[in-house]
């Protein structure tokens, strides 16, 4: 017999799970789990206080908007990690320089990648519009019946274009890896390499290098994800310093 005869049947390849980054996982599920919170306790709020535009018949509950004011800010200071990790090793995920071009590899493979890529992206600045409008509010507008605040509109405006942002990329993840791909981000095993156990030090060899000076070439070259990095940076530090300034 040849030595591919003698093969055994149980060799066959199986296909590759695709492999999530440890910390990608953890940044990515944490502000996903406080942003599903913070939109049904946002619509929740809006049922509460507001309800013109119709609504399904939720219990009134006065301190719901503390609580999604509660799960909006744990999503406030979770998500500029996320950015930064989105726009720097997970960066091959977000648009690319050449996403016009792919754009018109229209039902090929590449041109559903870049919708996702573009999904992606979208996510990421829906968020950004969702956070900054809700800083923007007062937190007595509501409880004082003040509906007609433009804050507040464009605060139910994000909350929309949010659901919509999040459908899309669920639905486009699913589309372009299918079961195994969203299943890769919700597993808890990860890689020797990838361990938590390495982060300390990694953070103290980041520290290191950036009291050495590293820090002054974080932004170059200015490249179109770098802006994109700094731009949702800068509104998301501008939505804590703009509110303590309000009369």
């Amino acid at each position: 017999m040849t030595q591919n005869a003698q093969k055994p049947m149980s060799q066959k390849t199986t296909p590759t799970r695709p492999y999530q980054p440890f910390l990608l996982r953890v940044l990515h599920g944490i502000t996903a789990l406080c942003l599903i919170a913070a939109l049904l306790t946002a619509y929740w709020t809006y049922d509460t206080y507001d309800g013109r535009w119709g609504g399904i018949p939720l219990p009134k509950f006065p301190d719901i908007e503390g609580i999604h004011g509660t799960f909006g800010l744990w999503t406030l200071l979770i998500f500029p990690a996320l950015v930064v990790y989105a726009c720097r090793p997970g960066q091959r995920r977000l648009v690319q320089p050449d996403t016009f071009k792919k754009l018109a590899q229209v039902g090929k493979p590449i041109w559903w990648y870049t919708l996702n890529r573009i999904t992606n992206t979208f996510a990421l600045l829906a968020l950004t519009f969702a956070l900054f409008s809700g800083k923007m509010m007062g937190s007595s507008w509501l409880p004082a019946g003040e509906l007609s605040h433009a804050w507040y509109y464009a605060h139910l405006i994000s909350w929309v274009v949010m659901v919509l942002s999040l459908a899309l990329h669920l639905l486009m993840n699913a589309k372009v890896g299918g079961a195994p791909l969203l299943l890769s981000m919700l597993t808890w095993r990860f890689r020797d390499k990838d361990s938590p156990a390495h982060w300390p030090n990694h953070l103290s060899q980041w520290w290191v290098v950036t009291q050495q000076g590293a820090w002054q070439g974080w932004f170059q070259p200015m490249t179109a994800m770098i802006a994109l990095e700094i731009s949702i940076l800068v509104s998301l530090v501008a939505a804590w310093i703009i509110p303590l300034f309000k009369p």
